[in-house]
């Protein structure tokens, strides 16, 4: 059996401390569903090991996923072989025709992108004419340091005008966190400030982001089992339920876009 390909970039589902981040990106899928038709075709993409797949397969009739990590996607295949798994590197997404999918899902990648125009084009293609896509991504005013896995990261506004410029119905909403989540945020800040603290030349925006990869890495982890220990009942006690859908996107953790092609 393949062993499953987690960092804290690619947040564990069972490992006790990233189980605040976990519940944070598995939200989105619940929030998901109710988008979803039982007769819908749905593409995911960057579907990494597969957080929301349990979920998302009952709810829709047909379901693709693609994702660069081959290892992942072949694990995947084998588990789900009532779904199709192509691993790729993308944009493009090569091989896939146009106006195919009813949903289109991507969430936590486009601050992974490069080109993130050429994304957004490539999710309105694969569309078909009145699909909805459904985008999550780290808000930038909510970052506690510079990530060096992401290109960039977004405003709310930002997202939006870049998202307008592909589709003509485009919503920004946000997934915030309830008292106990920002509990754990604000230990969280906290604990990074300290950290930061020792970045005197500001290396974290000086440095290009593979060298900064793994000491992110290593910090990151230890941070993370930090905070358990100190508090592991708040940190075992997160779920999902305490994420919450939010109009106030500007203020939330992450940008959950809504946008809709425009029907024949």
């Amino acid at each position: 059996m393949l062993r499953k390909i987690y960092t804290t970039e690619v947040t564990s589902d069972t490992l006790p401390s990233d189980n605040p981040l976990h519940q944070r990106l598995f939200k989105a899928y619940v929030l998901a569903l109710s988008y979803l038709n039982k007769e819908d075709n749905v593409l995911e993409v960057g579907c990494g090991e597969g957080r929301g797949i349990d979920l998302l397969l009952p709810a829709v009739s047909h379901f693709m996923a693609v994702d660069k990590l081959k290892p992942a996607i072949d694990r995947l295949s084998d588990k789900y072989p009532q779904a199709r798994f192509l691993a790729m590197n993308f944009p493009p997404f090569t091989g896939i025709e146009d106006n195919l999918f009813d949903v289109v899902l991507s969430f936590q990648v486009i601050e992974h992108i490069r080109d993130d125009r050429f994304f957004l084009q490539e999710i309105h293609r694969v569309l078909k004419p009145g699909g909805v896509a459904l985008l999550t991504t780290p808000n930038r005013k909510k970052s506690l340091s510079r990530n060096p896995w992401h290109v960039r990261e977004y405003l709310a506004d930002e997202l939006e005008n870049l998202t307008s410029h592909f589709f003509n119905e485009v919503e920004i909403k946000g997934i915030a966190g309830n008292d106990k989540v920002m509990a754990y945020y604000e230990q969280n800040r906290m604990a990074v400030e300290r950290i930061m603290r020792w970045d005197v030349l500001n290396l974290q925006h000086r440095l290009p982001g593979w060298m900064l990869r793994l000491p992110y890495e290593i910090l990151n982890r230890i941070n993370r089992n930090r905070l358990r220990n100190r508090n592991h009942q708040l940190a075992d006690s997160i779920t999902h339920e305490d994420y919450l859908l939010t109009d106030r996107a500007d203020d939330a953790l992450d940008l959950f876009v809504i946008a809709r092609k425009k029907s024949a």
